[in-house]
């Protein structure tokens, strides 16, 4: 009976695997008919006649991606790019190269004719004239069927009619100033309307541009300056207004570079004051004006937006031409009266400007702006200037915060990733007027240069320092959020930079003028002797301790204010760590300065020069209140909690060596004063020993091991000094009271250490 059933069971196995491999089998072809029908627009039918495995879904999915991705690629063909470099290269290339290369064969065969003297004068400029010409006609004649060729020729004849034009006039004296100018005008004419007609702009670059070197291949040193400027003067014209017109704007940056680059080199070979003051201020303003103008108008009458090549070389113009109109009148006798003048009429210029733009409303307001900060900052330098030099540094100041302003309350980015530029220059600038105005200078320049406090360096100073604060009041200003995207580099760099550089720029500016008064003092301390000069070196000693409690006034003050009003704790962490360093430099330098004015005092050997009065003594306790307000400043910081680690313990031992080392110097100090010195050696061990003894018991009233350990240690530097090089020369009475007393103090410490065991070793002692 069981094993029929079995039999009947393994039956019905068997049927259900036969319907599943059926089953199985249909569902292999459904996959494949829907694969055929997504792999044809029309409907196809398919019946696999050795149906493979069972193929997962997504696999499936896969790979007709992948045969449709491979059906849609297209074909690479290499030939067709080798056949446009082909195409460049003989349509485009070879052309330029020919016309470049039969240009300069041209002049080198002049320039041989004229050396040799085989042709004359008159013959060169009409072979000259006839071969432009020749040029002129053929690019005419081929322009229909070979444009681009057409107008390589075409500006090379320019180019040719350009030379031997001024050739003409200025070497030869063939023809009158009016006509050679009359020429020049009109194939400045000629090349404005080829190039807008050809509409291709290596006409107005190779003809327009290449006459910039017109002076310089063909001049024999005898060339008109006059003449010169105002030839490309001309040039200009044609080039900007194609430029204007096509919005061509690498003409407009070859235009800019080549005129600017052409006067630099005139200024710095030939430039006469007395005798081209007024040539180089006038066609330097032309130029500014015409760069100005146009690029000006061309925002204007397109309605566009500035961008940041736009930015830059209307700051670029703008400090070019102020840089040489200061240059000219500085170099000028009369001239150098008038810097202030000439800064105020930069300032006017820009205000005509702006004015017109806000009366007609012709721009975008951040143009707008750009124009007025411009005024305010030529406006800022005009006092500075009109006194000496530094005007750089206030002009980068000026446009940096100008941009920065625009940046921040018009949500503009491209101002303020420039402002960041500038800030970097300006600051470096303001290093070099530093380096120019320390007291090495005014010392080894062997002359009193300027006023402290009333000279072009600190007003500089000043007014770069003002930009800075004005810079980070916009920072700090809720209502103007960075016009950089959140997260960006130069905003995280921006929330530490713009305050430190403030910081570094008050800081130095009033610290150099200090050390500048006293350098002052020092040089007229001058007087002659028999062995030449002498001098007051006590001055430069005082000058130095003055600078240290500037220093930490300054970081006091810093702190203070932190702790009142801003409370952050980056501010006073680093207000601790370089306040640290402070106290340290008058713990070492500032004592040691101190004790040479002492001796200084109690020598008097110069005093058939100068008195020695009571304030190289007095100095010292003066001198003293500065340190003490720096950690009064940095303990309020610590007990606020504005740092977060744990700066109690260092703060602790930090006050107690400066009171041990102020309280030895000031023994030293009383010792020299009353001719003791010779015993100081003895005398520091034993108030080091007292010192020890007293810390201690600080130590175990407040509960401070710190303070303990570091009396020990004390005590223990105390013992070891006394041993080995404090008693080698006592005698044996002064060694028994040495002895004797440090024992008494041995004994009161431990003394100490037993009666108040119970408050030392407490579980819960801090």
């Amino acid at each position: 009976m069981s094993e029929s059933r079995i039999n009947e069971l393994f039956s019905r196995l068997a049927e259900l695997m036969d319907r599943q491999n059926s089953i199985s089998q249909e569902l292999i072809q459904l996959r494949s008919e829907i694969k055929a029908l997504k792999d044809s627009p029309q409907e196809q039918e398919a019946e696999p006649q050795n149906p493979e495995p069972e193929v997962p879904v997504a696999a499936f999915k896969a790979m007709a991606k992948a045969s449709e991705a491979a059906s849609v690629r297209p074909k690479q063909k290499p030939s067709v790019l080798a056949k446009n470099w082909e195409k460049f290269i003989g349509e485009n290339l070879i052309n330029k190269i020919g016309i470049a290369i039969i240009v300069l064969g041209v002049g080198i065969g002049a320039k041989y004719a004229i050396d040799n003297d085989l042709i004359n004068p008159l013959t060169r400029i009409i072979l000259g004239y006839l071969s432009g010409l020749v040029l002129v006609a053929f690019a005419i004649k081929l322009k229909d069927k070979y444009e681009n060729f057409s107008a390589v020729l075409l500006s090379g004849a320019i180019a040719i009619l350009y030379f031997i034009s001024y050739a003409a006039y200025d070497f030869y004296g063939l023809i009158p100033q009016p006509l050679a100018f009359a020429l020049m005008l009109v194939f400045t004419v000629f090349a404005v309307l080829s190039a807008l007609k050809y509409n291709i702009h290596v006409i107005a670059h190779i003809g327009l541009v290449g006459a910039y070197a017109v002076p310089f291949l063909l001049s024999t040193g005898s060339g008109n300056i006059i003449v010169l400027l105002s030839y490309m003067t001309i040039i200009n014209s044609g080039i900007l207004f194609i430029a204007f017109k096509k919005d061509w704007e690498k003409l407009y940056y070859a235009a800019f570079s080549l005129t600017w680059l052409i006067l630099l080199i005139w200024t710095t070979r030939d430039y006469r004051a007395e005798e081209f003051l007024a040539v180089g201020l006038i066609f330097s303003a032309i130029f500014f004006l015409i760069f100005y103008t146009i690029l000006l108008a061309y925002k204007v009458v397109k309605s566009q937006k500035f961008k940041i090549n736009d930015i830059i070389l209307l700051l670029l113009n703008s400090f070019i031409f102020f840089s040489f109109g200061y240059y000219f009148l500085e170099s000028h006798a009369i001239g150098s009266q008038l810097l202030g003048v000439f800064a105020l009429a930069n300032a006017v210029i820009h205000f005509v400007v702006g004015f017109m733009l806000y009366k007609r409303d012709l721009a975008d307001k951040n143009l707008f702006y750009f124009v007025a900060g411009l005024v305010i900052v030529f406006v800022t330098i005009t006092i500075p200037v009109q006194l000496d030099g530094s005007w750089v540094t206030l002009l980068w100041a000026g446009e940096a915060a100008l941009l920065f302003w625009i940046g921040r309350t018009k949500d503009e980015p491209v101002y303020e990733k420039l402002y960041y530029v500038l800030m970097i220059i300006g600051f470096f600038s303001l290093l070099q007027d530093w380096e120019e105005n320390t007291i090495h200078t005014y010392i080894e320049s062997d002359q009193v240069l300027m006023t402290p406090f009333l000279n072009i360096g600190f007003l500089s100073s000043l007014l770069v320092t003002l930009s800075f604060g004005f810079i980070n009041y916009i920072n700090l200003k809720k209502d103007f959020g960075s016009a950089l995207k959140e997260g960006h580099l130069l905003g995280k760099i921006a929330v530490y930079a713009l305050p430190t550089l403030f910081l570094i720029t008050l800081f130095n500016t009033f610290r150099l003028e200090l050390a500048n008064y006293w350098a002052l003092r020092f040089l007229e301390s001058t007087i002659p002797d028999l062995n030449g000069e002498q001098r007051n070196y006590d001055l430069l000693t005082m000058g130095n301790i003055w600078n240290i409690c500037y220093t930490l006034l300054f970081f006091s003050l810093l702190l203070f204010y932190n702790v009142k009003n801003i409370k952050h704790p980056v501010l006073a962490a680093a207000g601790l760590i370089i306040g640290g360093l402070a106290v340290l430099s008058y713990l070492t330098s500032g004592l040691y300065m101190l004790s040479e004015l002492r001796e200084s005092y109690l020598s008097q050997n110069l005093s058939q020069f100068y008195n020695r009065g009571w304030f190289h003594l007095g100095i010292r306790y003066v001198s003293l209140i500065f340190p003490a307000m720096l950690l009064i400043a940095g303990y309020r910081q610590i007990k606020q909690g504005l740092v977060k680690i744990n700066l109690e313990t260092p703060f602790e031992l930090l006050v107690a060596v400066t009171v041990l080392w102020v309280l030895s110097s000031e023994l030293l100090n009383l010792m020299d004063l009353y001719g003791k010195a010779n015993s100081y050696r003895l005398s520091l061990s034993i108030f080091w020993g007292v010192y020890s003894i007293a810390l201690i018991a600080l130590g175990i009233w407040k509960k401070r091991k710190h303070l303990r350990i570091a009396a020990i240690s004390l005590f223990g530097l105390t013992l070891l000094k006394l041993f080995f090089f404090d008693i080698a020369d006592l005698n044996t009475i002064s060694k028994t009271i040495v002895f004797v007393c440090l024992g008494v103090f041995l004994l009161i410490i431990s003394f100490l250490y037993n009666k108040y065991k119970h408050l030392i070793f407490e579980e819960n002692e801090k």
